[in-house]
C-alpha cells in the first residue's frame, strides 16, 4: 500500500510490531537492529518506522554470522 502526497508515491512505513509480525521475531528484535544500525528504519520523534523495501533489503542480504552466534565460516 501506498500514499500519494503532491503527486508523488509514498511508501507505506511500518511499525516495529508489524515488521516483527512479518518476520516473525519479538518486536524488541526488530528495535534492537533498529538500534544497532542493523536495519534501515526512520525514528520520528520516539517513534521507529521501517520502510517495507527496506525490511524486504534486511531480509535478502541475510544476517551476518556473528549476529547469530555462530563464528566465522561456521553454517547454522
Amino acid at each position: 500500500m501506498s500514499l500519494k502526497v503532491g503527486g508523488n508515491e509514498m511508501e507505506r512505513l511500518l511499525t516495529p510490531r508489524e515488521a516483527a509480525e512479518y518476520m516473525a521475531v519479538a518486536p524488541r528484535t526488530i528495535k534492537e537492529w533498529l538500534r544497532k544500525g542493523e536495519l534501515s528504519g526512520l525514528k520520528i520523534k520516539n517513534m521507529w518506522r521501517i520502510r517495507k523495501s527496506d525490511l524486504e533489503q534486511f531480509i535478502h542480504q541475510g544476517t551476518p554470522l556473528s549476529f547469530r552466534g555462530g563464528e566465522e565460516g561456521e553454517r547454522k
